[in-house]
């Protein structure tokens, strides 16, 4: 009898790359338009802080908290875990898969369905109210230009789809948890979707709805997002963090802020700190829609 296949782990960029390829294949179109006037053409948004106030999945692990999904301890773990790498510069392959591991062992064993009625309660009750009606009124512009419309986020893509349904949009893609059997093995395929992973999904994603992206839009509030950004003819910053800001200023990107001058301020002091910190290892944890596999 021949020996089990053994994984052998992957580098960054193969984890990125399968990671965008897994969001493209997972992606649903929500509300397809029949026949697009101009289907060469789409426009990509991030999520947090670009089409809503915050980051939505400390709303929707705060929501599952709360419905005793998990522990305190669980969550806070993960969250020291992952803050210790950014504060202290700790690299190591060996450390950051052992976060990813802890991070997502308390998924395993829950089911695509019971995460799907959960977030979409949790949309309900705690984000719908944060959308930006800048960015919404943007993305509605692109919709009445005949273009498709497509979320892309590090949030699971489960909560990705609810709020690119919920606001009538074509699709979305986002961090995809393997799951086998509908039951989530505590595995991502790849890794998040995050900076580089993001322009790998949307590259698959043009391949397969025939896209030029010289002539698409994009739109982030992070610098981390200037891969996706930096794929397409028309980049845009949205809420944007300084240093995108300023890289958009010398590149001649359009840049729309909706927030205060004293909210945009403490936002970008307290996101960076918190994002960095929660969303790498919830992120991960809560990620609730998995690409079907076999063991």
């Amino acid at each position: 009898m021949a020996p089990p296949e053994r994984r052998t782990p992957l580098d960054l960029r193969q984890r990125s790359t399968l990671a965008g390829e897994a969001a493209a294949a997972a992606a649903e179109v929500e509300t397809a338009l029949e026949a697009p006037a101009d289907p060469g053409a789409a426009a990509f948004f991030d999520v947090d802080n670009t089409v809503m106030q915050g980051a939505s999945i400390f709303h929707l692990a705060k929501g599952l908290h709360r419905r005793d999904f998990f522990t305190t301890r669980d969550i806070l773990g993960a969250v020291w875990m992952q803050a210790y790498f950014r504060v202290v510069g700790v690299e190591d392959p060996a450390h950051i898969a052992e976060t990813r591991a802890s991070a997502l062992s308390f998924i395993a064993g829950h089911t695509v369905t019971e995460l799907q009625a959960l977030s979409a309660e949790i949309f309900d009750e705690a984000m719908a109210h944060r959308i930006w009606p800048g960015t919404r009124a943007l993305a509605q512009l692109h919709l009445d230009q005949g273009q498709r419309v497509w979320l892309v986020t590090a949030a699971p893509v489960e909560i990705a789809q609810i709020i690119a349904r919920r606001l009538g949009l074509t699709g979305a893609m986002g961090t995809v948890a393997e799951h086998v059997d509908g039951v989530y093995t505590g595995r991502l395929v790849g890794d998040m979707l995050h900076g580089p992973a993001k322009a790998e999904a949307i590259k698959a994603l043009a391949v397969r709805e025939g896209l030029d992206l010289g002539r698409c839009s994009a739109y982030s509030d992070s610098v981390n997002d200037l891969p996706m950004l930096s794929l397409v003819g028309h980049p845009c910053a949205i809420n944007p963090d300084a240093k995108l800001r300023a890289h958009a200023r010398s590149a001649g990107w359009q840049v729309r802020d909706y927030r205060t001058g004293r909210k945009a301020a403490r936002a970008g002091l307290v996101m960076a700190a918190m994002a960095g910190g929660l969303s790498g290892a919830a992120a991960a944890a809560v990620a609730v829609r998995g690409r079907r596999t076999t063991v």
